[in-house]
């Protein structure tokens, strides 16, 4: 094996991009946790907590949106395997900058679920911008990032 196939687990031998043949890790059950956050003007955050937002329930909407994402995570990744998702939670905490995301996937399978806890949010956080840009066009998403994530050989990681 060529040094940067040795190095690199999504590169063959000839340094080709390739998705990693998983089948004989083992089944296992895992989970992974991410978090995100949107940042909003005070008049948003206002009309978020009375219900008011012009286009309608936006935290509904995200939420949704973020369960949708993360079930197409290996349509938007190109090395990144189909698995069953067992479980997405997506959770909308209104505070008085923003609003807080956590998505919490969860799986038995071969590989884990970061990039469908990611996505999730990733995706729940555009979702709520385009239903408050009207009311916010400067909402701003930042700090999506894995905060923990079980199973699988390497066993839990947490942030």
């Amino acid at each position: 094996m060529s040094a940067m196939g040795s190095e690199f687990t999504h590169l063959d031998d000839t340094g080709a991009a390739r998705m990693v043949d998983v089948s004989s890790k083992n089944v296992s059950s895992r989970t992974a946790t991410a978090t995100g956050f949107v940042r909003l003007s005070e008049e948003c955050v206002a009309l978020l907590r009375a219900g008011d937002i012009p286009k309608g329930d936006a935290l509904s909407v995200a939420r949704i949106a973020g369960i949708m994402g993360a079930k197409r995570v290996p349509d938007l990744l190109p090395l990144c395997h189909p698995i069953a998702l067992h479980g997405v939670t997506v959770d909308l905490e209104i505070r008085d900058d923003g609003v807080a995301i956590t998505a919490v996937t969860r799986t038995a399978d071969r590989t884990g679920v970061e990039m469908e806890a990611l996505t999730s949010v990733s995706v729940a956080a555009l979702a709520l911008v385009d239903m408050v840009k009207a009311v916010d066009p400067a909402a701003v998403i930042t700090d999506v990032r894995v905060e923990e994530k079980t199973g699988g050989k390497t066993g839990t990681w947490r942030r």
